[in-house]
């Protein structure tokens, strides 16, 4: 006869695995060193399939912003507000959800990465309620600029 296999103990009521894989990490810095004065309707931008990237000192990339919503691999990005080049301090992580801080001023939160002038610089797409531009912000260089986990990720 067949002894049925124990019964595993009960998982915590806590969240799904894949919602408690981040812990806590470093907030990313930089500062402004171009700012931008565009937008478009008609960007065509690819969201890529990662939701995080890793960053090192001294690298320049582009911030974007954007209205849309849908952070699916592969999603369109049209409409979008550029606000400039970001030089960045140190290496660190920046994830899909981090608040997006610029001096004093919330900006958004990084819906994810545009990859179409890689290794040169990533376009980090941020969430806004609709797209702005650097002097939509009074944004001038050497502001500084931060991407701070979301309280909910640790």
């Amino acid at each position: 006869m067949l002894t049925p296999a124990p019964t595993p103990p009960p998982r915590p009521a806590t969240a799904p695995t894949a919602l408690r894989e981040n812990g806590a990490k470093r907030t990313v810095h930089g500062s402004l060193v171009k700012i931008l004065l565009h937008r478009r309707d008609d960007r065509g931008m690819t969201l890529e399939p990662h939701a995080s990237r890793c960053v090192r000192a001294g690298e320049v990339h582009e911030l974007v912003t954007t209205d849309h919503t849908d952070p699916a691999p592969g999603a369109r990005i049209d409409r979008v507000g550029f606000l400039g080049f970001v030089e960045l301090e140190r290496g660190g992580v920046i994830d899909r959800g981090d608040t997006v801080r610029i001096g004093d001023h919330t900006v958004g939160t990084v819906l994810g990465f545009d990859a179409c002038h890689f290794p040169n610089h990533y376009n980090i797409l941020i969430r806004t309620g609709t797209p702005v531009t650097g002097p939509d912000l009074g944004l001038s260089p050497e502001q500084r600029v931060s991407f701070e986990q979301a309280a909910s990720d640790h």
